[in-house]
């Protein structure tokens, strides 16, 4: 085991700097110059001033030699300094880290626990009502934008009912402690993680659906029923374990995408995650924050990768840990 994740950490550094080396050029390719921008527009009609900028940084050097310095930095965790917020990157993805993973996480528990719920109901129920009404609130959630589901939710819990608060990390000015810190934290996470978890339930109950169905006609449940096992244990033992595989798979895949989507759940909410950061730093052309942001945001992706790989083995125990 320890050797596999040793060779997976291996290829993930290598998948990383793959990453960190495309974003670096699309980055620098685009249109204006980053010196400009650090000089703002009270600096940016003074050549002399952005000439010096540009030295000082290294930005008047050839773009390989650019990235050298930059992976060096990356090496030693100095991911370089935001001129928009006047602070090193590192400490404001650190600051806003704690908030996107909570987001995250909670939104992926609520995705992947009543996605596999439903799924497990609408096979167990297959043909009947329920399973029609699960099947169509899955295709609704899946084909609504992620945005629209979250300004219905804003309009029906915060400002119609005034039940759940639409915006922000915590009430500001209130200082909470203790218990009632947490579930004012609680009230506000609340929407994004539900918005966000909602619109990945929907692909975890199809899929979830689909794979019961399949490994519900294979010999080896056959042969369960003809023992005379009871459809409870059977279900439990024998057919979930074996369809939570596809699903597992899915869960791996749709890491990124989770990045993606908090993104915008972010935005909307106002919610103070590296998401909401990465939308600042675009719409400021902060690049040092940008290349920070898609840096961590990939690891994220990687680590989220690797931890599927090893829940393959306690869905599976055939599975063998391979290189």
């Amino acid at each position: 085991m320890l050797s596999f994740i040793a060779q997976r950490l291996v290829k993930g550094v290598i998948v990383l700097l793959a990453i960190i080396v495309l974003n670096f050029f699309l980055i620098r390719l685009a249109p204006g110059d980053p010196a400009v921008v650090m000089a703002g527009e009270a600096g940016a009609s003074d050549q002399i001033f952005v000439a010096q900028l540009r030295e000082k940084f290294g930005l008047d050097r050839p773009l390989p030699e650019q990235l050298l310095i930059y992976v060096k930095g990356i090496a030693s965790l100095d991911l370089g300094f935001s001129f928009r917020q006047q602070a090193p990157v590192a400490r404001l993805i650190a600051e806003r880290l704690p908030a996107t993973l909570l987001l995250t996480l909670t939104a992926f528990a609520i995705s992947l626990g009543l996605g596999i719920l439903f799924g497990v109901l609408a096979a167990r129920f297959a043909g009947t009502v329920l399973d029609t009404a699960i099947t169509v609130l899955a295709l609704v959630f899946y084909a609504t934008p992620l945005f629209w589901i979250a300004l219905i939710a804003i309009l029906l819990f915060s400002v119609w009912a005034d039940w759940l608060p639409s915006f922000g990390y915590e009430t500001v000015g209130a200082g909470y402690v203790g218990l009632r810190h947490a579930l004012d934290v609680g009230a506000h996470l609340v929407m994004p993680a539900a918005t966000l978890g909602l619109f990945f339930m929907a692909t975890y109950t199809r899929m979830t659906r689909a794979s019961m169905l399949e490994v519900k006609r294979l010999d080896f449940v056959k042969t369960a029923r003809a023992k005379g096992l009871r459809d409870g244990v059977i279900l439990r033992r024998h057919v979930l374990r074996n369809a939570l595989l596809p699903v597992v798979t899915l869960a791996g895949v749709h890491a990124g995408t989770l990045v993606g989507g908090a993104v915008l759940t972010e935005t909307v909410f106002a919610w103070p995650g590296i998401g909401r950061l990465m939308y600042d730093a675009l719409i400021q052309r902060d690049y040092n924050l940008l290349l920070g942001v898609f840096v961590v945001s990939s690891a994220m992706v990687l680590i989220f990768n690797l931890v599927t790989d090893l829940v393959y083995r306690l869905v599976d125990p055939r599975i063998e840990f391979s290189a």
